[in-house]
């Protein structure tokens, strides 16, 4: 009879191929400082990667030569000039979480295993951490995108009553506010939900591309008299584009006085809580209906893993509990240990990602952690004060956070936009640095983003002299 297992037939060649894989990768993140930052994908390995559908397996020995070929190509966000959208660095410890979670192979829907105990045991520190009661509901998820979603149906659920996850939203008139600053999957999530995006206002901001609360009333008062149902205010703790955050304790107060689900997306700014620095700047956090943000960003856990965090568990549970008779719970055995991860979202089949977000905080812990984020920050007002200082440089928003926005701007030069737009290409294309561009009260900025416990002072001054360097020899062009 045909042998059908997909194991190894040598093992021992295996295990060979994988100490010589993991040997490269180990020297691959040993040497993250070193070389380029980005380098595009060679045309000869894009061709390679075309093929029909294998219908005749491949050796270990050749899967382990294309995969390792593949580490020089990443996106560059493991090397210290890495600066141009908030990614995290990983972690080399991570890799071995990696490994043991595929030797588990859990599927963390629900039952009785270890896994879900690892899992239990990480939120619980991360309801701790961001001052959560201790029934809150909370579940590890890919990323802010999925937890916004989560979050938000159930205050969606909260608003209209429960029964609306069989008879739908209807004619429910609900409407949301969140600042003009705020991350495009809110409205994604506005839609998802079935309420449409333009049922998310865009609230102005001030100066400092925080929300305008003024504004925010006015919109609120604007729609109740429309005879619409304002159900959601979203808070948020660390824009995409400057860092801002928003004022938390003045939304926590609106929402309150108007009966509104507050909500704060802290993707990668919520985790500032460790930070002495920044801690207190995030006063009103705690007071959120629910909180979504991201391990995988300035907490540098391999991609991908993300928290949503309810208040109350109870409204949690209800808007997403419901399961099909083989799924039925038991009080022992491998069906027992409810409520599962599947009672409080949309995901039955759900990865081990809360091994490594464990592994992390074990290996690093909060203290040390919360350090690499004020360096960041530090480095950050560093940056500024060097655009500051500099006859051709010009900061275009304050710089609060960990995000800085400025442009080569020399003196009577007609097309500002075009030029730091080549600026920042010709950067990622030499390697040196890769900062992105946004765009900030109708001027194209060059955006630099530091979320790096690997940047050094240094790198901050080799950005600063290219961007000089490059932009004079672009001006004479």
């Amino acid at each position: 009879m045909e042998d059908t297992s997909l194991d190894p037939k040598d093992w021992d060649a295996f295990r060979s191929n994988a100490h010589d894989l993991l040997d490269q990768a180990l020297d691959k993140m040993q040497g993250s400082r070193d070389g380029r930052v980005w380098t595009p994908l060679p045309q000869h390995i894009k061709d390679n990667l075309v093929s029909d559908l294998p219908v005749i397996g491949t050796s270990h020995e050749q899967i382990s030569e294309k995969m390792a070929e593949l580490l020089p190509y990443g996106v560059g966000n493991t090397h210290p000039r890495f600066f141009g959208w908030v990614h995290g660095t990983g972690n080399v410890g991570g890799m071995l979480a990696e490994i043991a979670a595929t030797a588990m192979n859990a599927n963390l829907g629900g039952r009785d295993h270890g896994a879900i105990y690892v899992e239990k045991q990480v939120l619980a520190w991360c309801r701790q951490m961001m001052g959560f009661p201790n029934d809150a509901g909370a579940l590890i998820v890919s990323g802010t995108s999925m937890a916004t979603i989560i979050a938000l149906k159930v205050a969606r659920d909260t608003r209209l009553g429960f029964e609306t996850r069989k008879t739908g939203v209807g004619d429910g008139k609900l409407v949301g506010y969140a600042s003009a600053q705020s991350h495009s999957c809110i409205s994604r999530a506005f839609d998802l939900l079935g309420l449409g995006s333009k049922a998310l206002r865009m609230v102005p901001c001030l100066d400092d591309f925080t929300m305008d609360l003024g504004a925010l009333r006015d919109e609120i008062e604007a729609d109740k008299a429309a005879g619409l149902l304002p159900f959601a205010v979203i808070g948020t703790a660390g824009s995409v584009n400057v860092g801002a955050i928003d004022d938390l304790n003045g939304i926590a107060k609106i929402a309150r006085d108007d009966g509104l689900w507050f909500h704060v997306d802290g993707a990668f700014g919520a985790t500032g809580i460790l930070s002495d620095t920044i801690r207190p700047r995030l006063n009103g956090m705690e007071k959120a209906h629910s909180l979504a943000f991201d391990f995988h960003k300035w907490l540098h856990v391999n991609y991908d893993a993300g928290c949503v965090l309810i208040r109350d568990g109870d409204a949690h549970l209800a808007s997403f509990a419901e399961r099909p008779e083989y799924l039925t719970g038991s009080t022992r055995g491998l069906a027992a240990n409810s409520p599962w991860p599947v009672d409080f979202g949309p995901e039955l089949s759900r990865g081990f990602r809360a091994l490594k977000i464990w592994a992390h905080l074990l290996e690093h812990g909060t203290q040390k952690l919360g350090r690499a984020i004020s360096r960041n920050c530090e480095q950050a007002r560093y940056l500024g004060e060097k655009i500051a200082a500099s006859k051709v440089l010009e900061l275009l928003a304050p710089v609060t956070l960990n995000i800085v926005c400025f442009r080569f701007s020399p003196q009577g030069h007609p097309d500002l936009d075009t030029l730091n737009g080549n600026i920042v290409l010709d950067l990622q294309e030499s390697g040196i640095a890769a900062p992105s561009t946004t765009r900030l009260n109708g001027q194209l900025a060059i955006r630099v983003n530091i979320t790096n416990h690997r940047t050094r002072f240094e790198d901050i001054d080799l950005l600063v002299d290219e961007v000089v360097r490059v932009g004079g020899i672009r001006r004479g062009c």
